[in-house]
């Protein structure tokens, strides 16, 4: 599952390069006692869920983590195994005590044998267990994808199963697809899928049932497959799925038997919980090393996180994957040449990626992390605690695995993550100088212009009402320099400047990320490729107003919900303060559905009607109650999507009940646009006073604005699958 529902954060980014190894962090501040850090736990909770869910939910962040700091040039020293050594324990203990991380792993190959691998602090705080590389097991996360891509690569090697044929003749799970989808679809993050973020996580002591989970409320087909890059935890896990169906066993025993085993890897397990040899050795994953661990995650869709494996397994499998047999007796590689190189190789073409082609592409299961003029391959992994990272460079026969049990303070180990693999490449694999940019200054400068504005991930919620996550974490695009484009941070974005250095194809200033632009025939942005699996769309206008209308709509009608009770108190008080001669049963007639006094409904000052009695409030009583009341209902309803919303990314579960009380009590807020225009009607026809129908006015503008980002966001939809 992959560094994060989206939920900023992975999946996997091609990492910026950073001359020095050495991660500096500020000084950990002092710890917070335990009764506080659990009052903050839930709202930290959804902040991570968006991480999550950015990566894998089990797999980026949505908020990337910041740069890191600059430090002195990098060394030149070999590759061997006491350099490796020295520069890492220059490195991690120190980062894992600033940064409040209770243990890291890490395994580097070369040349055929596992060059080094290494613990770092604690597996278990409390019982003091420190990290062994060899017996300590860490959940990957979304690494666990490239297992099983290379699952489906083998009975495609065995021609069991064809990479460009529907899936469905393989499942029989009779997927409401508008478009056929296909094993390499599946494994390039094309097969156009939203996100979705249910199920994502099991409960403890229920058992996971991949079938199920794949056809109990699937994500929407929303793109074409093989034209919009967009990373999916669901598509990885049909693919295994097709790997359990042809094979006749489960996903987990298939991997067990034909990786696992024959790659030496027997600390190493897909099953939930663990087999009872391995689940006394798996590391406890905590949020930091100052606070309580979390039980062990159980991840809903086993094929795209659930892995737990061991630093030195990670390693065997890097070598398997490097066309190095580690297992024990025949040394039975696990895929044939011709399948790994495959799978490195980019799944699609210009055919149907168009402009992105000229990017990072997807391979069958390896995300494109190439840096510094060589060729990488690459795939990393978040869980709500385990942040993981697996790098090939098969040109130079090398290979490094990361992993952390903590997330840490203020996303710690997704800084420290980054930095090590920068700090690796810089090290030992050098940049050299990068082609100048073959495009002229006024096409750079138009360009630019027509790449800035507001975007979007295509890794997203589309037709649930999750959708608003879109426009509450918008990616900024501005130029700069005249002829440069700034990006925000976003999903799988850090805040970086890019320039044009091809028609249409950008790359970072002073780093290795590269973006591609896809537009229509009048140059107008219609995708922007980054990160291989990920993409952005362009914030449609209608999106991007919607929210701030819901938000400004609800503003205008808790106004007029806490005029209410204001009123009724402000009558109370002049009743009080009148003299006995003064004082009658209907009070002054101030309005208490909106801020402010005024003239009963067809009287005159002082109370009285024309006559001298007192009136009826007459045709504006019934509207303005009904007002009031949806009022109070879509603040309440506004109110329950947020409990449900955090709950969501938090990776909490939500009882349907609770969705569908916010969904009624936002339908009624909606229905107060009638009884809203009713009270306008009747203040003008009762002639109530300019201040009254300006306020009737105003309030039908509150229900008008809330109903727009309502209807936008789904938040009335009957469909209540996330």
């Amino acid at each position: 599952m992959e560094s994060g529902p989206e939920i900023r954060p992975e999946p996997v980014r091609s990492l910026t390069a950073q001359e020095v190894p050495v991660v500096t962090t500020p000084p950990a501040p002092a710890p917070v006692p335990r009764s506080r850090r659990r009052g903050a736990r839930r709202a930290g909770a959804a902040v991570l869920g968006a991480v999550v869910l950015a990566t894998l939910g089990a797999c980026g962040s949505a908020e990337p983590p910041p740069d890191p700091t600059p430090a002195p040039p990098a060394t030149t020293e070999g590759l061997t195994r006491a350099d490796v050594d020295a520069w890492l324990d220059r490195t991690i203990p120190a980062a894992l005590e600033s940064g409040r991380i209770a243990g890291a792993t890490v395994s580097v190959v070369h040349d055929g044998e596992i060059l080094t691998a290494r613990g770092f602090g604690e597996a278990d705080i409390a019982a003091g267990t420190a990290v062994d590389p060899e017996t300590t097991l860490f959940r990957v996360g979304s690494v666990s994808k490239v297992v099983t891509a290379t699952a489906v690569m083998q009975l495609v090697e065995r021609g069991e199963v064809d990479l460009d044929t529907d899936v469905e003749q393989y499942t029989g799970l009779d997927l409401p697809h508008e478009h056929p989808v296909t094993l390499r679809h599946l494994l390039s993050h094309t097969p156009g899928y939203e996100e979705r973020a249910a199920g994502l996580f099991g409960s403890q002591g229920v058992g996971v049932d991949l079938r199920r989970s794949l056809v109990e409320d699937p994500p929407a087909q929303v793109y074409e497959p093989g034209t919009t890059p967009a990373y999916s935890n669901y598509g990885n896990a049909l693919a295994g799925y097709v790997v359990e169906a042809v094979s006749g066993v489960s996903f987990e025993e298939y991997v067990d038997q034909n990786i696992l085993a024959p790659a030496g890897m027997t600390s190493s397990s897909f099953a939930q919980p663990l087999p009872d040899h391995l689940a006394a050795d798996v590391a406890l994953g905590y949020p930091t090393s100052d606070d309580d661990a979390i039980p062990f995650e159980v991840v809903g869709v086993p094929p795209a996180g659930s892995l737990s494996a061991t630093a030195t397994d990670m390693a065997r499998f890097m070598l398997a994957h490097l066309g190095h047999p580690t297992g024990t007796g025949t040394g039975t590689e696990i895929l044939g040449d011709d399948a790994r190189h495959l799978m490195r190789e980019p799944a699609l073409d210009a055919g149907t990626l168009g402009a992105l082609a000229a990017g990072p592409r997807m391979g069958l299961g390896w995300f494109d992390e190439s840096r510094n003029g060589r060729t990488v391959a690459g795939h990393g992994g978040d869980t709500l605690a385990f942040h993981s990272h697996a790098q090939l460079w098969p040109d130079d026969d090398t290979g490094v695995f990361v992993s952390f049990n903590s997330t840490g303070t203020d996303a710690a180990a997704l800084l420290l993550r980054e930095d090590l693999l920068d700090g690796f490449a810089d090290r030992y694999f050098p940049a050299v100088e990068s082609a100048p940019g073959t495009v002229d200054a006024t096409t750079r400068a138009a360009h630019a212009r027509a790449l800035a504005g507001t975007y979007e991930s295509t890794r997203g919620f589309h037709t649930t009402f999750l959708t608003v996550a879109g426009p509450l974490q918008p990616i900024q695009a501005e130029v700069v320099d005249g002829d440069r484009v700034r990006f925000s941070a976003g999903v799988g974005l850090r805040p970086t400047v890019y320039e044009e250095v091809e028609p249409w194809l950008y790359r970072e200033v002073d780093g290795n990320r590269v973006l591609s632009v896809r537009t229509d025939a009048e140059g107008r942005v219609q995708l922007i490729g980054h990160d291989s699996a990920m993409s952005l769309v362009p914030l449609t206008t209608v999106r991007s107003v919607a929210l701030p209308a819901l938000a400004g709509g609800v503003v205008l009608l808790l106004v007029t919900v806490l005029a209410w009770p204001a009123g009724a108190l402000v009558r109370w008080v002049r009743t009080r303060r009148r003299t006995p001669n003064s004082e009658s049963p209907g009070g002054t007639g101030a309005d208490d559905g909106a801020p402010g006094g005024g003239v009963p409904d067809g009287g005159v000052p002082g109370g009285a009607g024309p006559d001298g009695h007192l009136p009826h409030r007459g045709p504006t009583r019934l509207p303005r109650t009904l007002t009031r009341v949806t009022a109070l209902s879509a603040v309440l309803g506004l109110l329950t999507w947020v409990y449900v919303f955090v709950s969501v990314l938090g990776m909490e579960p939500v009882p349907t009940a609770v969705i569908r009380v916010a969904q009624v009590l936002t339908a009624l807020g909606m229905l107060g646009f009638l009884a809203a225009a009713w009270r306008v009607t009747a203040e003008v026809r009762t002639r109530s006073g300019w201040f009254r129908m300006g306020t009737a006015a105003v309030v039908l503008l509150g229900f008008a604005a809330f109903s727009v980002g309502a209807y936008e966001f789904l938040l009335v939809s009957p469909d209540i699958s996330y």
